[in-house]
């Protein structure tokens, strides 16, 4: 048996980075079982550009050598006024993943959430200090979107996967503008990681 026995993890691989790479990589190394959560499953827009349906396709062909995990999608509740407190996303989640060893995550809303239920460790606990990669998918949309040097920010498997499916064709004309936009506004305000959004879970 490896030391993290069954793991979960979520995020929403918009697109999958060398950063998220590493981090599956050492669980599904380290881990006998990993279940991997796409977050904002139902979401399609700026912030994710791409399906749950692609995030998925992305995963595979990154664990392409791996067998020991599974994939199940992790909606958002957070545009539901009723929802916004992450009860509901909570209780999907524990639904969905059942019993634990050890839930896999860096954020300190989600952590809150599931503490009393999982034992929750950071991404940089299983990671290798020579591996560990500092990158937010943000960065990796804009290098896209003013077609710079995102290839060197993906997995090779993930860049064959965007461009043989015209992914990143169509990122460009659907989000290529805002995206750049969003980058300006960076500029302005380095302070700013991310687009304005709600707090909630399903924005990790």
């Amino acid at each position: 048996m490896k030391k993290l026995g069954k793991v979960g993890l979520i995020g929403r691989f918009k697109p999958l980075h060398n950063g998220a790479y590493v981090m599956l990589e050492a669980a599904c190394e380290q881990a006998d079982k990993v279940i991997i959560g796409i977050g904002s499953s139902n979401k399609y827009n700026l912030r994710n550009p791409f399906t749950a349906k692609e995030s998925e396709e992305m995963i595979h062909a990154a664990l392409s050598k791996y067998t020991n995990y599974s994939i199940i999608h992790i909606p958002d509740f957070a545009h539901i006024p009723e929802y916004r407190d992450g009860q509901k996303w909570k209780e999907f989640v524990l639904e969905k993943f059942g019993s634990l060893d050890y839930f896999i995550s860096g954020n300190p809303y989600v952590t809150d959430l599931l503490k009393n239920n999982y034992k929750v460790i950071s991404p940089l606990e299983i990671i290798p200090i020579e591996k560990q990669v500092k990158l937010k998918a943000t960065k990796v949309r804009i290098e896209i979107a003013k077609e710079g040097n995102w290839k060197s920010l993906v997995p090779r498997p993930i860049a064959e996967y965007l461009e043989n499916n015209k992914l990143v064709e169509r990122f460009r004309k659907e989000f290529g503008l805002q995206t750049i936009a969003l980058l300006s506004i960076q500029k302005i305000n380095p302070t700013e990681k991310d687009t304005p959004r709600p707090k909630g879970p399903g924005n990790q």
